[in-house]
């Protein structure tokens, strides 16, 4: 179920209160994975989400010089999870 998972690819929340938004992954742990989307959840503190609980896309980008301000302009292309809606 969980592909190649990576830093920096673009997810959508399949689960919780945060259902449908659109994150990127900051960092990987053993099944779970570090979610930010640069408002409610910002670059600095992250939210752990399990790897089951999310969508993926084809989308990887490079976070390394990433603000906040950047990430929520990248991810207003993003402005609802079709996986979940389908």
């Amino acid at each position: 179920m969980a592909m190649n998972v990576k830093t920096g690819m673009i997810v959508c929340s399949a689960a919780g209160r945060d259902r449908g938004k659109f994150m990127v992954i900051t960092e990987v742990l053993d099944g779970f994975a570090l979610v930010a989307d640069g408002k409610e959840r910002k670059l600095i503190k992250p939210k752990k989400k399990r790897i089951k609980h999310l969508y993926f896309t084809n989308t990887v980008v490079n976070i390394d010089n990433l603000t906040d301000k950047s990430l929520r302009v990248l991810l207003r292309d993003f402005n609802g999870c079709d996986a979940y809606n389908a």
